[in-house]
């Protein structure tokens, strides 16, 4: 559906804000997995001293969504639906994050161009918001005491 009725300033408006809510969700997708890492760990590990916790959490805060999914495998078995929903986000934050424009910069001076890129950005962040639900759901169960493997279908 173009939007032939809206300004370019207020579409070109509406781009970046979907841009940014893309952005929005890798972020905290990271986030997400930097916590469920970090619980984990002290779930399954010694009791961490709160000064090498704090040093831990913040070395993993600074690990990029690559990292944190090649590491969150090594910790925690997700359903293969999970690990391929979450690869093909990490995959498409990078290339929204670092070539989206260079790709689609020709797209961005047109009202049909604009309005593809609306939707496909639409689109990658309420997958990433459905993504990130599902994963707060087994952090929020290893806080309660109880391993999301345990519950996990093969």
């Amino acid at each position: 559906m173009v939007n032939n009725a809206m300004p370019d300033n207020q579409q070109s408006k509406e781009l970046f804000t979907y841009f940014g809510l893309a952005v929005y969700y890798s972020q905290a997708l990271e986030q997400l997995l930097a916590n469920l890492i970090m619980t984990m760990k002290l779930c399954k590990e010694d009791v961490y001293s709160e000064e090498k916790f704090t040093e831990n959490f913040r070395r993993k805060l600074g690990n990029s969504l690559g990292q944190l999914v090649k590491e969150i495998q090594q910790h925690f078995s997700f359903s293969d639906e999970e690990m391929s929903e979450l690869t093909g986000i990490w995959k498409q934050r990078n290339y929204i994050v670092h070539d989206y424009f260079k790709v689609n910069i020709h797209d961005s001076f047109t009202s049909d161009g604009r309005t593809a890129m609306i939707k496909e950005l639409k689109d990658f962040s309420t997958r990433a918001e459905k993504l990130y639900s599902r994963l707060q759901q087994y952090n929020e169960q290893l806080l309660h005491g109880v391993d999301p493997n345990d519950n996990m279908e093969e």
